[in-house]
């Protein structure tokens, strides 16, 4: 077993102000296609959702399989929060509301084991998150970020393009081995199969470098994540994801969100500029990172995260 985390922690404001997710949507509404099912509690969708996969009879590619290919955004409202807090928050972190993304357990909160919470704490306040470095997300971090998806699908795989330009995933649907352990990357080896009307995929060979949440909450190289995509209507697309690592958690836990599909015509997805080096973000990352620990100063914030 071994832990692998990187880099600070900041409230969902701030790095929204820098830019590390996508531009802003307030429009969002006005191009995505609306659903029978809530957008506004996971839990609530989760249920609907798969009750409502049930009788749909998804688009179909001339394999015979669900059609997942196009443009997707996750709408506003509390799933843009995940990427901030798996768990229930409000507008800042520590703050009360805010329903959770996770939706296994059923109360919302991660299974940590008892001795994860100061681990947790020592990761926010002495590194800083993967993204402010221009690093890629892992699975299943990089699927509920804010902004819009491309998926692009074919016989062979699934790949999935973000507003990030340089951030892609690709599934392998192919068959093909799987890599060999000694082998890590940041967003592991993805693998698909069909299970009736959902793209089952596995992932694992993470480093494990990346966070679950701006929390610092984490996972180990052992961890194995379970994705699941089902088309539930012809523009409403359930993701959720399974995450299995004993190291970390008492037992696995599933987080589910909505994707609703775009329908501009043409659309173009923005790209999102991140350059490496970017010294008034990381000081951004410095200053703040301390606010949800106060055991930890600003100058030993930034003390920790300068011998990184």
């Amino acid at each position: 077993m071994s832990i692998r985390a990187i880099p600070g922690l900041v409230r969902a404001g701030t790095v929204t102000a820098v830019a590390l997710l996508a531009p802003e949507m307030t429009d969002a509404q006005s191009w995505v296609e609306e659903s029978a099912c809530p957008d506004d509690v996971p839990l609530e969708f989760h249920t609907c959702a798969l009750e409502a996969a049930q009788s749909f009879d998804p688009p179909r590619t001339a394999d015979g399989v669900p059609d997942l290919g196009g443009n997707w955004v996750l709408p506003g409202g509390q799933f843009g929060g995940a990427y901030e807090d798996l768990e229930a928050h409000g507008e800042v972190l520590d703050a009360e509301g805010g329903a959770a993304t996770v939706v296994d357990p059923a109360d919302g909160l991660l299974p940590l084991q008892p001795w994860v919470d100061a681990k947790v704490e020592e990761i926010a306040s002495r590194y800083i998150h993967h993204n402010a470095a221009c690093l890629l997300a892992g699975v299943p971090n990089t699927m509920y970020h804010g902004g819009a998806r491309q998926f692009f699908q074919s016989s062979n795989s699934l790949v999935i393009t973000s507003y990030n330009a340089h951030a892609f995933r690709v599934v392998h649907l192919d068959g093909r081995p799987k890599l060999d352990d000694n082998i890590r990357l940041w967003n592991g080896d993805s693998r698909g199969r069909w299970e009736g009307n959902t793209l089952v995929v596995e992932t694992t060979n993470q480093n494990a470098r990346a966070w679950l949440d701006q929390r610092g909450r984490f996972y180990t190289t052992d961890a194995v994540v379970i994705e699941r995509f089902t088309l539930v209507d012809p523009n409403t697309l359930h993701y959720q994801a399974t995450v299995d690592d004993p190291n970390v958690f008492a037992r696995p836990f599933t987080i589910a969100v909505p994707y609703r599909r775009i329908t501009d015509d043409p659309y173009e997805m923005e790209e999102l500029a991140c350059y490496e080096n970017n010294e008034e973000l990381l000081r951004i990352y410095r200053d703040v990172g301390y606010e949800i620990y106060p055991g930890v100063s600003p100058e030993e914030a930034r003390e920790a995260a300068a011998v990184q």
